[in-house]
């Protein structure tokens, strides 16, 4: 026959059937409405009708659906503009509501948002693991890291910041000697916990210097402080800056240590080493920790200075594997205060902010040079730790990667393009699976822009977690419609094809999508603020997802139908496929005896048709009327196929097109290779025999043994190192603190009208059941850091024993002191006072009181007034217990030659009660405050971090 002109070929609008056609009756319709099914089955069968209703709906509106789809997605991406990362640990990681938030709220409003200082630390450990720290060269280029980050300056507001200029002090002493006070401004030390301050080398670190006419420049290198005031003392009175030097136990200072190196032609002649040029051992130096300047208040314990200890049965020190040294800043507001007024400062507009980004720029330029300060054939390496640097990796990581976002999409782009594309374009939907990637990406990109607008903030596992978790399930439901959409029952009209896809499969996605909403809005009811912020927007994004899957993706296969109808190709929809001007050959059938004669020519006729879209494979068929009877001989086992009344273009195509491609097939046998055809002829099988499955089992059965031995393992509590990326420097300095460094603070904080003057003994118990615990010191430490409440009792017990002394020598009596001691006076005008306005003096308590009773308290009628007294009396004593109080009580300058003791009646509670006392303590970090009215505390101690006194916080850093 000749071949169908085009016009026939045409296939008809989309929708017509052809004339008789009927569709096919559904059966189970009357069942349900009859009520013979059960309820389960007949809600099912009645949402099954829903989605059939909708998708045929959407199919007739496609396009408007597509449009209005795309249009409300794109407005709720736009939410992602006002996207607020958190990136505070605290915020993120302390349980709503609870105690410990409740608690850390109530510290914050008391005491202030900023702490005391802020550390910045180097740990060195062997590159060899195990070796042996405790050597000369090890130390060395432990100084040489520390010496390199102590020298960093940094350039802002046209003025330059040293160490010196940032560093915490430990309380500078108010000297009436105007020399002597500025000598003492430039060279008082920074506080550096370092195990270099056991040896002459420590003072390298220390960048403060003097200079005095007729002297080299004075530097803690060079100085002597007993030397340096025999050399004074004749030009100046520097009796109570002595007496301030002999309580604090300065002695030579770092002059008097041995020297690390006893070669080098700094070392002092009166190190102990000097002489015999020997070299130290190490171990038995820094065996009970090092002191700074003063050996009373700066005593760095062991478990600050080294980690990995090792020590002898008699429990001497032997080796260590790791060292810290640790610089202490300023925090903003320190700074603020310090330079406020100054004229380095006047004309800059100095404020906190400007004083935050001088601290955050030189903790960045610390980092660097630290961890670039030994080469890196060195036996050792450093690790050095900021908290700037540490937000700022934070913040880096909290931010989404548009690289690796990208990358991924990408990726499931050319997964999905791949595994829909087909030869055969009536089968091939790979610019379905471009789109719906694109879809779900958008969809993900609506509902994170939702939860912004919704003020629920992101945070690490938002931007790095979801978009592929929702990529995953959104893909899939994407897959599983397309291959339901293909896959639709023969006879299905073409404009009920959206709405038969819907029906097969829509509830399966509906019911997996409802159910990991669910299960997400129920992980939302765990208290921890970054858990429930990831769980509230993971629910949000897989409803938008299931939005999009549901009601848009159901238009781009209704669009996509259309492009098949029209027979065009896939994904470049704008050509035709080679197809559909095909011509249509009959050819004649072979004979009986299998032979074609000769000169029988090809036969060739015009018929009309009409065509449809087969379900079975999505082919346009045309359909050959009835009329067109072509009756072949009857031993051609093929005639019943070819000329059968119900015979198409499709099945005549089919049988030519099928020969041929068998026989170009054989050759390339993994051209009809995909995933579906590996399941279906290879796996399935394999997993259907007998030893498979045996095998199948035995495998499922031990991973579920060791599953559950692997979950008895689990470690409850968050560490640093499970938040911050692996592969960074600072992880790499967190793992180290982890492991040998494992200390953290503990708070103890009182509230609520808590009245220190006499609740001591409440105090010193619950510092000695701290004592107690194993967590929170290491042997061989015999009792926790000391609170302020120690230091001003041991002041007190130091006053009171030279009173006793100056009272049996008679230099103190009733009516005069000033023959006695400065101490001694001291303690004769606090044992005087009564605390009563009326009668504020009694000079009979002298012999029978004492400002600390024998079971160690204080008379609660002394408490503030000693209190003031100890504040402005004893700098190095209050510095080391690291107390400030608010408001400052007054200043009391203390004059032994003074004509009585009653200056001090206004140091009592007068009539401000309300004012707050805040110590905040070092090493242990102790600190207190107690407002007369509404006191709080709190009091800090070091701790193990796997130990049982946590409160709940994060592990961080020391």
């Amino acid at each position: 026959m000749p071949p169908i002109p085009a016009s026939m070929a045409r296939p008809p609008p989309l929708g017509e059937l052809p004339p008789g056609y009927t569709p096919p009756a559904r059966s189970a319709a009357p069942q349900i409405l009859a009520g013979s099914l059960q309820a389960p089955l007949w809600l099912r069968a009645y949402f099954q009708g829903l989605l059939f209703s909708l998708g045929c709906g959407i199919q007739r509106h496609c396009g408007k659906v597509l449009f209005l789809g795309l249009l409300a997605f794109g407005a709720l991406a736009l939410g992602l503009r006002v996207a607020i990362i958190e990136t505070d640990l605290e915020q993120l990681w302390v349980e709503a509501g609870s105690r410990v938030s409740q608690e850390l709220q109530y510290t914050k409003e008391k005491l202030g948002e900023e702490a005391a200082y802020t550390s910045q630390m180097l740990i060195q450990t062997p590159r060899q693991e195990g070796e042996n720290v405790l050597t000369p060269e090890a130390l060395g280029l432990h100084l040489q890291a520390a010496l390199t980050a102590s020298k960093v300056q940094v350039s802002l507001y046209g003025k330059s910041w040293d160490l010196n200029k940032i560093c915490y002090k430990s309380g500078v002493p108010l000297i009436e000697n105007g020399m002597i006070e500025r000598m003492i401004e430039k060279l008082f030390p920074c506080v550096i916990l370092t195990p270099l301050d056991c040896f002459w080398e420590g003072a390298k670190l220390q960048g403060g210097s003097a200079y005095l006419p007729g002297r080299p420049d004075i530097q803690w290198t060079n100085l002597d402080p007993e030397e340096l005031l025999e050399e004074l003392g004749p030009f100046a009175s520097l009796e109570g800056f002595r007496e301030l030097l002999d309580k604090a136990q300065v002695g030579q200072a770092y002059v008097g240590r041995p020297c690390l190196h006893p070669d080098d032609l700094h070392c002092p002649s009166s190190a102990p080493n000097h002489h015999s040029r020997q070299a130290p051992n190490v171990a038995q130096e820094l065996s009970g920790g090092c002191h700074g300047f003063s050996h009373k208040f700066m005593h760095w314990q062991e478990e600050l200075l080294l980690g990995g200890l090792a020590r002898d049965p008699r429990g001497q020190l032997l080796r260590a594997e790791a060292l810290q040294s640790t610089f202490l800043l300023m925090s903003p507001r320190q700074l603020y205060e310090h330079f406020r007024g100054d004229y380095q400062t006047h004309d800059i507009g100095w404020s906190e902010e400007q004083a935050s980004t001088v601290l955050q720029a030189w903790q960045r330029r610390f980092v660097q040079l630290a961890q670039e300060a030994l080469p890196g054939n060195a036996s050792q390496q450093i690790h050095a730790f900021s908290s700037t640097t540490l937000d700022d990796i934070l913040h880096a990581f909290s931010e989404v990667s548009a690289a690796r976002v990208v990358g991924g999409y990408l990726l499931m782009l050319a997964y999905a393009c791949v595994t829909m594309l087909r030869w055969d374009c009536a089968q091939s939907q790979g610019a379905v699976g471009l789109v719906g990637v694109l879809l779900v990406a958008l969809a993900v990109a609506s509902g994170l822009g939702l939860c912004a607008l919704l003020g629920i903030a992101f945070n690490a596992a938002t931007t790095q977690v979801l978009p592929f978790l929702a990529l995953g399930i959104g893909v899939d439901d994407i897959f599983l419609l397309a291959h339901a959409f293909t896959e639709a029952p023969p006879g299905t009209p073409l404009q009920e094809r959206t709405g038969e896809c819907l029906q097969r499969t829509g509830t399966s996605v509906a019911l997996t999508s409802i159910n990991n909403m669910v299960a997400f809005f129920m992980a939302a009811l765990v208290p921890i603020p970054a858990l429930r912020a990831f769980s509230l927007q993971a629910a949000v994004v897989v409803g938008c997802n299931f939005a999009a899957v549901m009601l848009v993706f159901p238009a781009v296969l209704s669009l996509d139908l259309h492009r098949r109808h029209c027979q065009r190709l896939d994904v470049l929809c704008c050509f035709s496929s080679p197809c559909s001007a095909r011509v249509i050959q009959i050819l004649p059938q072979e004979l009986g005896d299998r032979t074609v004669p000769v000169g029988i020519a090809h036969l060739t006729a015009t018929v009309q048709a009409f065509a449809h879209c087969e379900a079975s494979s999505q082919h346009v068929v045309t359909i050959l009327p009835p009329q067109a009877h072509l009756v072949p001989p009857p031993s051609d086992p093929l005639a019943s196929e070819l000329f059968s009344p119900g015979g198409s273009t499709r099945d005549l195509l089919g049988q030519e097109e099928g020969t041929r491609q068998k026989a170009a097939c054989k050759s390339l046998a993994c051209a009809r290779w995909n995933l579906a055809h590996f399941a279906r002829s290879q796996f399935a099988p394999l997993l259907l025999q007998s030893h498979t499955k045996a095998m199948v089992l035995v495998l499922f059965g031990a991973l579920l043994g060791l599953s559950l031995y692997g979950s008895t393992l689990v470690q409850d509590g968050l560490a640093l190192t499970d938040v911050v990326p692996r592969g960074t420097k600072e992880h790499a300095f967190l793992s180290a603190q982890l492991r040998y460094f494992s200390l953290y603070e503990v708070a103890l904080v009182t509230q609520g009208g808590f009245d220190y003057a006499h609740s001591q003994r409440a105090l010193f118990d619950l510092h000695q059941r701290f004592s107690s615990l194993k967590a929170v010191l290491p042997p061989p430490a015999t009792q926790a850091p000391r609170t302020w409440l120690h230091y001003y009792r041991n002041w007190l017990q130091g006053i009171q024993a030279a009173f006793d002394q100056d009272w049996a020598s008679g230099h103190i009596t009733h009516h005069s002191y000033r023959n006695g001691s400065e101490d001694g006076a001291l303690a004769y005008k606090l044992l005087i006072q009564t605390g009563d306005a009326q009668e504020p003096l009694d000079f009979s308590q002298l012999t029978t009181r004492k400002l600390v009773d024998k079971d160690g308290l204080i008379p609660p009628e002394l408490f503030y007034m000693g209190l003031t007294m100890w504040v402005s009396s004893d700098p190095l004593g209050l510095a080391a217990s690291q107390a400030n109080f608010y408001p400052p009580p007054p200043e009391w300058l203390h004059d032994k030659y003074d004509t009585t003791g009653e200056n001090l009646r206004s140091t009592g509670p007068g009539s401000d009660d309300r004012g707050a006392l805040w110590h905040h303590g070092f090493p242990g970090h102790q600190a207190e405050r107690h407002p007369r009215g509404d006191p709080c505390g709190v009091c800090r101690h070091w701790c193990r971090v796997h130990g049982p006194c946590g409160s709940g916080l994060p592990d961080l850093p020391g």
